[in-house]
């Protein structure tokens, strides 16, 4: 027996709801897996800014409990010249470190001294103190520094001044978002702790090759290059104080310290470099006359002599015996 009709054939809109059901189980899964895939990347977003956070609460608690660190043999915020060797040069006039030794001048007659009577050698004068607040991009700090580098270096070696050196940092804005000035300050910080010897020489070197004001300045590397230069020891360990900036928030502590007022003067303040003061008094000559300096430093230096012989020493009371 025979028929034309196809057995168990479903009908077309059979066919048509089939499709549409099986689309829209394919929509399903596919809306499942993007919400999947977005849960996925919002937890790995939320993991990376925890941790972030966590590496920012670390470095910043760090930051916190690590101590300031401050250079060595440093009084005051300033470090004194203990040598002028690396600075080739030739003293002009000798006769004022030896005016500030006071030494005598003129040698005794042969009369004089058969006749007069041994009398006390006049005690040397104490050493001048000669300080110096200096800027490293400051012109006139240079000026100062090439116009006097002879005289000052003949009188620290001969024992007639005593020179201190105050790195400050008041051009700090003037080289282009580098902070020179304040870097500058905090290597003659590293030369000044761990090569004091060298101090002299890396200051003159930093002042006589002194970059433009509103320049970049000198790397931290190239700053290290004339540390190494002007003669220091352990250049290594000085080359990574210099480029760690060990002592650049010091040289910061500092400035601000000196713009409220400088230690062992009568109110006065740093208000501009180069500031130089003998035994105390600031200098308002000219930075570049060495003779007007001198004339200067001996002129405070005698005041400050024969003021202090003319104090009366206190003397000790007699007592007196009990007789029995």
């Amino acid at each position: 027996m025979s028929s034309d009709e196809t057995p168990n054939a479903p009908a077309p809109r059979d066919r048509r709801d089939a499709v549409r059901e099986k689309a829209q189980q394919v929509r399903v899964r596919q809306s499942r897996a993007r919400i999947a895939r977005s849960m996925a990347l919002a937890s790995v977003v939320v993991a990376v800014v925890a941790a972030g956070a966590v590496g920012v609460t670390y470095a910043v608690s760090s930051s916190a409990s690590k101590p300031l660190l401050s250079p060595e043999n440093v009084s005051g915020d300033g470090f004194t010249v203990s040598a002028v060797a690396g600075v080739s040069m030739v003293a002009e006039d000798a006769g004022v470190a030896d005016a500030l030794a006071g030494e005598a001048t003129a040698s005794p007659t042969p009369e004089a001294e058969e006749t007069a009577e041994p009398t006390p050698e006049p005690t040397a004068r104490p050493a001048v103190d000669i300080r110096m607040y200096v800027d490293y991009l400051s012109t006139g700090s240079r000026e100062f520094q090439l116009a006097n580098v002879q005289q000052l270096s003949q009188w620290v070696d001969e024992g007639a001044a005593e020179l201190t050196y105050y790195p400050v940092a008041m051009l700090t804005a003037k080289s282009n978002g580098t902070k020179y000035s304040l870097r500058a300050a905090g290597a003659a910080a590293c030369v000044a702790t761990h090569s004091p010897d060298a101090l002299f020489a890396f200051n003159h070197a930093l002042l006589s090759d002194q970059p433009n004001v509103d320049e970049d300045g000198y790397t931290d590397t190239e700053i290290a290059d004339i540390a190494q230069a002007s003669g220091v020891e352990s250049p290594a360990v000085v080359r990574e104080c210099i480029e760690e900036q060990a002592f650049v928030s010091w040289a910061n502590s500092a400035t601000e310290r000196a713009l409220k007022g400088l230690p062992d003067t009568d109110g006065v303040a740093l208000t501009g470099t180069p500031t130089i003061l003998v035994n105390g008094t600031p200098y308002v000559g000219a930075l570049t006359d060495p003779k007007e300096f001198s004339q200067f430093v001996l002129t405070v230096a005698s005041d400050t002599y024969y003021r202090e012989a003319a104090t009366p020493s206190p003397t000790p009371t007699p007592t007196s015996t009990p007789t029995p």
